[in-house]
């Protein structure tokens, strides 16, 4: 159910690491991740990067991948070169069942087609802003991915990267894919560190600065910044007043939301929901806010800005991300949880309208002794989004 999509999420990013530790090599699994985010660098400049994935057998699946939506000339650079095969294209399940090609619950989906692909015709099939995005063109085949194989992993890659969610691919036909990719100059990641990612992104977070910022709603705060060792995105915990590890401290998990924390918008309630939690945080003589960098429920703020653009034209927020490609809510908590270890605090009261947020931290050891209600009045402009995530996200309100 839409209900749950959440915390289903981040229980399937949980068995997905521990299948990969017996799926794939050791060498796959321990990859630094700074390849991740070296691949992900390629592919948000338009580039092409090279995907390698290993079964239980030891045999290499190797394709070249480039992010579908960064594809605008055609024919594309290093895929007509020698010992590339052909083309096609590869989309979430989620992306692929509104094409009416595949059940959602699928992981990820190859498209092929018995027309040549254009810049157009992929355009079609991966951005619902497009006119008849919902409506695939003649002549397309779509079968399942693999789980862990390496057009699985491009997809994700995809998503990691912030882009929509949909690959442009096509297999390596050598017999040495990594000889291949030194002689074209293309980086080279495995599925193992994609799929490992958001986890090494997490086990990695080191706290990098802490500074006094003293706040309108409470003078006496600390903001103390989370760096993972590649460089990658960072998070806050903004520390209100001095709490007591030895009770249960009140914490608030909020994901970043430029629109509404900084402009102060009417489409969402995150403005009052950050502001608010400061006020109750230093009313209670202390808690933690942790400030978490993954902006419109993990999709990032452009594909955010994307999903408003269906808003308004009648889909909900559920049914907007889904649009995209994307599951309702992309959010990982496992970077709260490494935070919360490092401040020292296992035992939190948390101050949320969420379940599942209240499962994610459960789940990976913290101890949530209490649920605090955080609700503000509606608008005009938000009372319908506030309407889905109650009936379709289950926060209680």
């Amino acid at each position: 159910m839409a209900a749950t999509h959440g915390q289903v999420y981040i229980d399937t990013m949980t068995m997905r690491t521990k299948s990969d530790a017996g799926l794939l090599p050791s060498g796959e699994a321990s990859e630094p991740i700074e390849t991740v985010e070296r691949a992900i660098a390629e592919l948000r400049r338009g580039a092409a990067v090279v995907v390698t994935a290993a079964d239980s057998s030891g045999q290499i699946e190797a394709v070249l991948v480039r992010a579908a939506e960064t594809v605008d000339t055609w024919p594309l650079p290093f895929f007509t070169h020698a010992g590339v095969g052909p083309l096609s294209l590869v989309v979430t399940g989620r992306r692929a069942s509104i094409l009416g090609l595949s059940e959602p619950t699928v992981r990820a989906v190859k498209l092929t087609s018995t027309q040549a692909f254009t810049p157009e015709h992929i355009r079609s099939l991966i951005d619902p802003q497009m006119e008849d995005a919902r409506i695939p063109p003649p002549g397309i085949t779509a079968i399942a991915a693999p789980p862990h194989s390496a057009m699985d992993a491009a997809v994700r890659l995809t998503k990691i990267a912030r882009l929509l969610p949909a690959a442009v691919i096509a297999p390596l036909m050598v017999e040495v894919p990594a000889e291949w990719a030194r002689t074209t100059a293309r980086f080279t990641v495995t599925a193992g560190a994609i799929e490992n990612y958001d986890r090494a992104h997490a086990d990695d977070l080191r706290p990098t600065s802490e500074a006094h910022v003293p706040l309108a709603g409470s003078k006496d705060t600390r903001i103390i910044s989370f760096r993972p060792s590649d460089g990658g995105a960072e998070h806050l915990a903004i520390v209100v007043g001095k709490p007591d590890a030895q009770h249960p401290v009140l914490v608030r998990l909020h994901s970043e939301c430029f629109t509404g924390d900084l402009l102060q918008s009417l489409r969402c309630d995150c403005g009052d929901q950050l502001r608010g939690a400061i006020d109750v945080l230093a009313r209670e003589n202390g808690g933690v806010l942790l400030y978490l960098a993954q902006e419109g429920r993990g999709i990032g703020l452009v594909n955010k800005l994307r999903a408003y653009t269906l808003q308004d034209r009648g889909f909900d927020t559920v049914d907007a991300n889904e649009q995209l490609g994307f599951d309702d809510d992309e959010r990982v908590y496992l970077p709260a949880v490494r935070m919360l270890r490092h401040l020292g605090f296992t035992r939190v009261r948390l101050l949320t309208n969420n379940p599942a947020k209240v499962g994610a931290l459960a789940r990976h050891g913290i101890d949530v002794v209490e649920r605090v209600a955080h609700t503000f009045p509606s608008n005009e402009h938000n009372w319908h989004y506030l309407q889905t995530k109650a009936k379709r996200s289950g926060h209680l309100f």
